[in-house]
């Protein structure tokens, strides 16, 4: 049994999401982890000065419970459920694809954590620039609801400060600009994790 593990990282609102969820259409024996179903509660979630809840840093997310979580996942895939005969439509060029298992892991803060970091297989990170990013994070609701002032005074300058020490590990990370179409992207990673997943296979 051979399991290959990628990362869908990078800038909130940039797509990671819907990507992971048409990838898990696509692709064979496909499962989805979501960082977001990590995160603590509201009253655990540290204030700064100014009243922000600090929810974009590491210490906002059970990591160890993911980093479980993931573990668990690529100990025994067969067992979480994954099905394997909607993709086989799309991939009939993978011949007897039931012993190899992808697991995509998205999420806002991936690559910063030390623990995942000896994990991925390939890892992605969507970018956008600060205009868009702000333009789709003010249509979204979120629970607790974003108050004035919070996009700029700790989102974006987190996104950054995390970006920053990503480009500085030198990791070998795919950079994805989100503004380009969904279909787009789609085919971009669809191929790329199809040529890993061949390889993996050899």
């Amino acid at each position: 049994m051979k399991v290959l593990v990628i990362g869908l990282g990078g800038v909130t609102n940039g797509g990671k999401t819907t990507l992971a969820e048409k990838l898990k259409k696509m692709l064979p024996n496909c499962d989805v982890i979501s960082q977001d179903d990590f995160f603590k509660p509201e009253s655990e979630v540290e204030t700064d000065e100014r009243g922000f809840k600090l929810y974009d840093v590491l210490d906002a997310l059970y990591m160890d419970e993911m980093v479980k979580s993931i573990h668990n996942w690529m100990k025994n895939p067969a067992s979480s459920g994954v099905a394997t005969e909607e993709s086989q439509n799309t991939c009939d060029n993978l011949k007897n694809t039931e012993d190899t298992y992808i697991l995509i892991v998205e999420g806002f803060l991936l690559y910063n954590y030390e623990p995942l970091n000896e994990l991925w297989n390939r890892r992605y990170f969507l970018t956008l620039p600060y205009e868009e990013c702000k333009r789709r994070r003010s249509t979204r609701v979120y629970q607790p609801a974003d108050t004035p002032g919070y996009f700029d005074g700790h989102v974006w300058p987190m996104y950054l400060k995390y970006k920053n020490e990503l480009e500085e590990n030198g990791s070998k990370v795919v950079y994805l600009d989100g503004t380009k179409s969904q279909e787009e992207l789609l085919s971009y990673v669809y191929s790329d994790v199809i040529q890993e997943f061949k390889k993996l296979r050899e």
